[in-house]
């Protein structure tokens, strides 16, 4: 896994040399991500310069360096991620005539490119991954992104400069980065705890969509015409949605078992491919039924013990390492817990702002960082579970939904306008469950809009952030499927699609490469995805329970046991950190005159929620952790970015930096 930061300039007297400077201050931002390489390429005449930071996973030779040009010399890449499928292309392209110096995936790609365009060549790739691709003929930069969002990529501008990059820390290198906040961003962070794309923390920032191609003309950019329609020449080449749809329209016609042996097929498939490196693999084994399935083939594809990783928490009920262990005894992995105590974890608390570069306040990001590190000691690539719960219909919220959907159509039109209306007046109290709760989902017009009301976390945040606006996401959607195959449909849809690749999967990169980690998501294949939204709901809401055909996939590898027993989620003890170890930091995040000063949010509405909050009202713990994770990055943010200007005062007057 690798990192990768660049800029294109619509001037072209900067010099050959300073934007080599430029571009590798921006790619030394990202070390973590590529510890074992380093390189920048630039083009004067056009403006360019792309960096980049090696994570050697395949060919570990100097052959796999990047910014890497194409045989013919028209591409220069910087590219962040596995192609899986790399091997099958490299074979279809030797027949085709292409010759290749090493067996890096990088060189693959760019032979694709060169054979069939950009945009079939990044279609046909399976994998994840996010390119900055610069076509010299013609002086046009390509921008990509996987299909799912696993790996990112950001882009804004500095003044008049596109920058991009794997992560914003390489975007604040710039020296002319000097973008605000964005007020209508860290509204969306209060509602769902992250920014979702294509938003960011920061104005003229955003971020690419999964799936998405996006290209920018250099001649546009110097006419500054990029900069006032970002998205003009975007482009989807998979959209979940439309997948989906296409999936539903023509179902798996199978019976049960027929599927059964169809997902474990697809799943050896999927882990075969991505257990393919040329550095130890391991697993994340949290003793669920995701991490258990992957742990389980694993084991099954591999003629040695597989190297699998559990954190367990001293005195918690989040703790989850008997089950891992359990499970790891039957399949015979190489099993290495480590126990935490609270104050292992509280430690992992200051470093996130600069683990995560945006605000980012799912504190499962604390358990998650902890057992990258542990990983981290022994392998340089472990393979995750993500993905179960949005394709096989693993969340409780869902059922949850599907109940209140029902309760609703029982209810009179008249009365659940009146309820609706009535339960805005509760404001942030018809979040915490009870009357107003109910009464607050009685105006929904479709399934989109019970759910949202299942995983909002600030209900109106419009009122904590002043002069903020909430931007549309697929969540406000009444039907996230258009009213085409089932609610649960329509759940999954919008969980995969901003959920996923928005929460999940960033706080895997973001704890995983802080430590030089790469992390791998079978589950998240695109056969998986495809032939899980074929399958008629029953086949994953079984009598016993959710994921039914995902379940009956795993007893063919460990006993009904192991396998039949609840859900627990992989997260953090926020309430008793907050009122323990933490409440000092808290306070003086949330201190009323530093909220006033600062501007942001609601002083008086804030520090009444951390007044009842201390006096025992459980409930808004996550409304305060979302506030106090903005508190904690501006803080960072500010430090980054007046070492930067230091950096640049120290270039103008001759003392070293830029």
């Amino acid at each position: 896994m690798c990192g990768l930061a660049g800029l294109l300039c619509p001037r072209t007297d900067i010099g050959h040399e300073h934007l080599l400077e430029l571009a590798g201050a921006m790619g030394d931002a990202l070390r973590h991500r590529g510890p074992d390489d380093d390189g920048v390429w630039a083009d004067a005449q056009h403006g360019i310069a792309l960096a980049h930071r090696r994570l050697s996973i395949l060919d570990l030779s100097p052959l796999g360096h990047q910014p890497m040009a194409s045989a013919d010399g028209r591409y220069v890449i910087a590219y962040n991620g596995e192609v899986y499928n790399f091997a099958a292309l490299r074979e279809e392209l030797l027949e085709l005539g292409h010759a290749f110096r090493g067996h890096s995936d990088t060189e693959v790609l760019l032979a694709a490119v060169v054979e069939w365009g950009v945009e079939n060549a990044v279609a046909r790739c399976s994998g994840m991954f996010a390119i900055a691709l610069w076509d010299r003929h013609e002086q046009t930069l390509w921008l990509a992104r996987d299909r799912v969002g696993k790996k990112p990529l950001y882009y804004g501008w500095a003044g008049d400069t596109l920058v991009f990059g794997s992560e914003l820390k390489a975007l604040w290198r710039h020296p002319q980065f000097d973008n605000g906040v964005d007020r209508n961003a860290l509204a969306l962070l209060l509602r769902y705890d992250y920014v979702p794309a294509p938003y960011a923390i920061h104005t003229d920032t955003f971020k690419l969509m999964p799936g998405t191609l996006l290209r920018f003309d250099a001649a546009a950019v110097a006419r500054g015409a990029a900069a006032h329609d970002p998205g003009r020449d975007q482009r989807r080449y998979w959209h979940a949605r439309e997948r989906m749809a296409a999936a539903i329209r023509h179902p798996f016609d199978g019976d049960i078992d027929a599927a059964e042996d169809r997902l474990d097929d697809l799943l050896r498939d999927a882990v075969g491919l991505r257990m393919v490196a040329d550095v130890p693999v391991g697993v994340f084994l949290s003793g669920g039924t995701d991490s258990s399935v992957v742990t389980s083939l694993m084991q099954a594809l591999s003629a040695k013990p597989v190297k699998s990783f559990t954190i367990g928490f001293e005195g918690s009920h989040h703790d989850e390492a008997p089950l891992a262990l359990e499970v790891a005894r039957h399949l015979g992995t190489a099993h290495t817990e480590l126990y935490v105590s609270g104050a292992d974890a509280l430690a992992v608390v200051p470093r996130l702002s600069a683990m995560f570069d945006e605000p980012f306040a799912d504190a499962s990001q604390v358990p998650t960082a902890l057992v990258c590190a542990l990983a981290r000691s022994q392998v340089t690539v472990a393979l995750s579970g993500d993905g179960g719960d949005e394709l096989f219909f693993g969340y409780t919220r869902y059922e949850r939904a599907l109940r209140n959907l029902r309760l609703q159509r029982h209810v009179p039109a008249p009365l659940r306008r009146w309820l609706a209306k009535s339960a805005s007046g509760h404001g942030e109290a018809s979040r915490a469950g009870g009357f107003a709760a109910f009464a607050a989902e009685m105006g929904a017009q479709g399934i989109g809009d019970v759910y949202r009301n299942r995983i909002v976390r600030w209900r109106f945040p419009q009122a904590a952030v002043p002069g903020s606006k909430l931007p549309a996401t697929m969540y406000d959607l009444a039907e996230p499927l258009g009213g085409l195959g089932t609610p649960a449909d329509a759940m999954m849809l919008a969980d995969y699609s901003v959920y996923l690749p928005d929460d999940l999967l960033c706080k895997v990169d973001r704890a995983s490469m802080a430590v030089g980690l790469e992390a791998r998501a079978p589950l998240l294949d695109t056969h998986v995805a495809e032939f899980a939204w074929s399958l008629p709901l029953q086949f994953k809401r079984g009598d016993s329970g959710s994921k039914y055909l995902l379940k009956r996939v795993l007893k063919r590898y460990l006993p009904d046991a192991m396998v039949d027993r609840g859900k627990r989620g992989f997260g953090a003890p926020v309430t008793q950190w907050l009122r323990g170890d933490l409440r000092e930091w808290a306070a003086a995040l949330l201190d009323p005159s530093r909220l006033a000063q600062e501007g942001y949010f609601d002083a008086e509405l804030i520090g009444g929620l951390w007044r009842q909050f201390l006096a025992g009202e459980r409930r808004w713990h996550t409304h305060l952790w979302n506030v106090l994770m903005f508190q904690a990055w501006q803080a960072h943010w500010k430090t980054e970015r007046n070492e930067v200007g230091r950096s640049v005062w120290m270039s103008t007057t001759g003392e070293g930096g830029l």
